[in-house]
């Protein structure tokens, strides 16, 4: 098939060496880029005009965060959902959603057209099952179950109409897309759309255009994949590392995309031959995202 994407030039906008960078989220207000590492536990802070950093350390394995609308964030850790106030540097607890599931640690998240915020778990034993499931946090704190019997939830985001979620599992290796109510939050009918390969990419974070294509990190290909609405690979973007996790639309425009990378599990050789693994990359892929929502309560 051809690559409608081939050509487009990557460039790594910040060595950061994270070791598992992931959830990054573009501040239009500030031109920041929000990121969290997941396993050397930190928000960090990208200023793209002067390339300032700010970092705040976190006490636990940070999985997601979402802006929220009166500032600050909602993070998730390992033990839960909370709140994060950037100034004072504090945490407010909300709820824990899997307090009888040790092994698992809350991952990707991402705030919904509708300003609430989703987050799913993952098993994180080396040796994985299906004991992972993804949930919605509401407005009011509470905190709903939406589906179960999950390994690495993953790939969160929304159509351009809010009216359809995608969701992804990087073991299990789908994508799914939901009918979505964007008034009561709950999921409708479920929709294959994808199950990507290990030669493709296994699905990791996502990102949505304003055509309805679903933009997946490619984490086993060292690629970005478009999908079309229908589950047709579009295109995809080779990337100078191997483990691309989680891209988001950014920039003046919206038609930068901005990718976070990861160098955990990766050999003394293949971090020889790809040193700006855990860096943060940018490409200038000519069609507008969806703007990512802010958490309301």
């Amino acid at each position: 098939m051809d690559n409608t994407l081939a050509g487009k030039e990557v460039r790594c906008i910040l060595d950061a060496r994270d070791e598992l960078g992931e959830s990054i989220v573009w501040c239009a207000e500030e031109g920041a880029l929000y990121r969290v590492d997941i396993l050397a536990p930190a928000i960090h802070r990208l200023d793209t005009a002067t390339g300032a950093v700010r970092s705040w350390p976190m006490p636990a394995p940070i999985g997601s965060l979402g802006l929220r609308e009166g500032g600050g964030a909602v993070v998730a850790l390992k033990n839960g959902f909370h709140f994060f106030d950037f100034e004072g540097g504090s945490l407010t607890f909300i709820v824990d959603p899997e307090p009888d599931r040790p092994d698992n640690r809350l991952n990707d998240g991402k705030v919904g057209p509708d300003g609430r915020f989703w987050a799913g778990s993952m098993d994180d034993r080396a040796d994985k099952e299906a004991v992972a499931a993804l949930y919605r946090l509401d407005v009011d704190g509470s905190c709903h179950k939406m589906a179960d019997g999950l390994i690495v939830s993953n790939g969160l985001a929304w159509s351009p109409d809010g009216l359809t979620l995608y969701h992804s599992d990087t073991r299990l290796c789908f994508i799914h897309a939901y009918d979505y109510d964007m008034v009561g939050g709950s999921l409708g009918q479920r929709r294959l759309i994808a199950e990507p390969t290990d030669a493709i990419g296994r699905p990791d974070g996502a990102a949505v255009d304003v055509e309805g294509c679903y933009w997946s990190s490619g984490i086993s290909a060292g690629r970005i994949n478009r999908f079309r609405p229908d589950g047709t690979l579009d295109g995809w973007i080779e990337m100078p590392v191997p483990a691309p996790t989680m891209c988001c639309f950014g920039g003046p425009d919206l038609k930068t995309l901005y990718i976070t990378t990861k160098r955990v599990g990766l050999s003394a050789e293949v971090l020889a031959a790809y040193p700006q693994s855990g860096g943060v990359f940018s490409v200038d892929v000519g069609i507008e995202g969806v703007p990512v929502s802010r958490f309301k309560g």
